[in-house]
């Protein structure tokens, strides 16, 4: 059994190995629903997808008021409406709204296989979802949102600790020390 990226199990049907875009899962240990018999190698991924089959739906769309169980299916669905889509081709320019979205693209439509090692985290994308900025850090993210969409709601759940941090890393000045030799 091996696993996708969305961590469905996956059996080839000559047995033989299959390479994913997130590497080779050989791990026998498989997690499955209860529910549904959906299987899962992580036991977290058991527990995302088993808020599936729960008709309490905790996170609302504020444009059309479907429910989810978890923030970041919200969040993928909230970019139909706002037509955000951070994840770029190199290649033709098309955008995509998931990092897996584009991966699948560029191997089906122009043969380039994402070569990450077993585990391997792909840098992570900072997204401003009022315009869909993105930036390479936290930080970058919060200096952009902060003087381009000072009324956001980003701002607003921004833990107060977090923000503290980021802001007082934005009004130091930057000392720098000069060697004399």
């Amino acid at each position: 059994h091996l696993l996708d990226c969305k961590g469905s199990v996956k059996v080839s049907p000559s047995g033989a190995l299959l390479n994913f875009t997130t590497g080779t899962c050989t791990d026998a240990t498989v997690h499955s629903c209860e529910l549904c018999g959906k299987g899962f190698r992580l036991q977290r991924m058991l527990n995302r997808h088993i808020k599936c089959h729960s008709q309490v739906k905790r996170h609302l769309c504020t444009f059309c008021g479907k429910g989810f169980n978890d923030t970041f299916d919200l969040k993928r669905h909230v970019r139909t409406h706002t037509g955000i889509r951070p994840y770029k081709c190199e290649v033709c320019n098309k955008a995509f709204t998931q990092r897996c979205s584009l991966e699948s693209h560029l191997k089906k439509i122009h043969g380039v296989q994402q070569q990450y090692a077993y585990k391997q985290r792909r840098d992570k994308l900072y997204v401003c979802e009022d315009c869909g900025y993105t930036g390479p850090t936290q930080e970058d993210l919060y200096l952009h949102v902060s003087n381009v969409h000072p009324g956001s709601a980003f701002l607003k759940k921004t833990s107060k600790k977090l923000a503290a941090v980021l802001q007082n890393k934005l009004t130091l000045p930057h000392i720098r020390v000069a060697t004399d030799k």
